[in-house]
């Protein structure tokens, strides 16, 4: 397991390092080696302890956890125990559907965004702002993993680069409990 300690904001201590490599090691029982972990310990407004923990699985999943407590053991514990449960539902999750037939049973609905304002009448056109702008690299997933990723990080969306087709797609959490994705059209020939 790689693992990296970050100290923001705090004296950097081989005993809070050492507590955090301990319970960051107990993941290891779940999954086979490389596993990344990066653990950022901070302080803020001088009395709020926070531990950020971010573990990436051999198979490019990513967990992620924080907890702020007065005191740094406690979020330690407290970050962990709440990643240690997430790893626990994944795995479940993993060994009560048997193959991958079985995974394509989870309630995906599958929709295609159309194209933005084409039944618009000109006069109706209106300009948005955009005030942030990212980039990151989509990963290789198949639909599955992508869901349980987006689970496991605690997000609405998740874009991804779909394994079967190669493109990028995204899968979301609709209101009613159910999951959508959105793929990209395929231009038809003429």
């Amino acid at each position: 397991m790689q693992l990296s300690v970050t100290f923001r904001h705090m004296d950097a201590t081989d005993a809070l390092k050492s507590h955090a490599k301990e319970r960051v090691d107990r993941i290891k029982k779940y999954f086979p080696d490389p596993i990344m972990a990066h653990v950022v310990l901070s302080t803020e407004r001088g009395y709020q302890h926070v531990a950020d923990v971010n573990i990436q699985l051999h198979n490019g999943l990513l967990i992620k956890g924080r907890e702020i407590t007065e005191d740094m053991y406690s979020s330690i514990d407290l970050v962990m125990d709440k990643i240690e449960r997430q790893v626990v539902r994944y795995k479940e999750k993993l060994h009560n559907h048997k193959s991958k037939e079985d995974l394509s049973s989870l309630p995906i609905s599958y929709r295609v965004i159309a194209e933005a304002g084409a039944d618009r009448p000109e006069q109706e056109t209106q300009r948005f702002h955009v005030v942030k702008q990212s980039k990151f690299a989509a990963k290789a997933l198949s639909t599955q993993d992508a869901v349980m990723q987006m689970n496991m990080m605690h997000n609405n969306f998740l874009v991804f680069r779909n394994q079967e087709t190669g493109q990028v797609n995204v899968v979301y959490k609709r209101d009613d409990g159910t999951y959508g994705l959105i793929e990209p059209d395929s231009p038809t020939a003429s």
